[in-house]
């Protein structure tokens, strides 16, 4: 079992940046692919970001690459999504996510947070 506690989402104008935070709690998330994902009101969850257990191997969305970059501190037991430059385009609510195996690029993921809201205004 993993628990999830996203943190970090706020109001901030275009351009701007934001670091979320996931506080996971449980023994198995050293070895948990850990991933960000967001939906925006009206539209399906999407794939953000995903890293995996040892934190060599990274993954985007193509809309994300180069601006937002994801890492994980195991000692912390803690995710980061750090992003850059944002967009109102990028206003939605944040969802950090674990999974056992390998990484997908899906909403398969087993344990989720509550999310937090992000929005950039123009």
């Amino acid at each position: 079992q993993v628990q999830l506690v996203e943190s970090g989402g706020g109001l901030v104008q275009a351009g701007g940046s934001l670091r979320l935070s996931c506080a996971a709690s449980g023994r198995t998330f050293g070895s948990s692919v850990m991933g960000w994902f967001r939906q925006a009101p009206g539209k399906e969850r999407e794939f953000v970001a995903a890293i995996t257990w040892s934190g060599g191997i990274t993954y985007y969305a193509d809309s994300m690459r180069g601006r937002f970059t994801i890492s994980r501190d195991n000692a912390e037991n803690t995710v980061y999504l750090q992003m850059n430059s944002l967009k109102p385009e990028d206003t939605a609510v944040y969802y950090c996510a674990a999974r056992q195996g390998k990484v997908v690029l899906t909403t398969a993921y087993q344990y989720w947070g509550q999310g937090t809201q992000v929005t950039v205004s123009s």
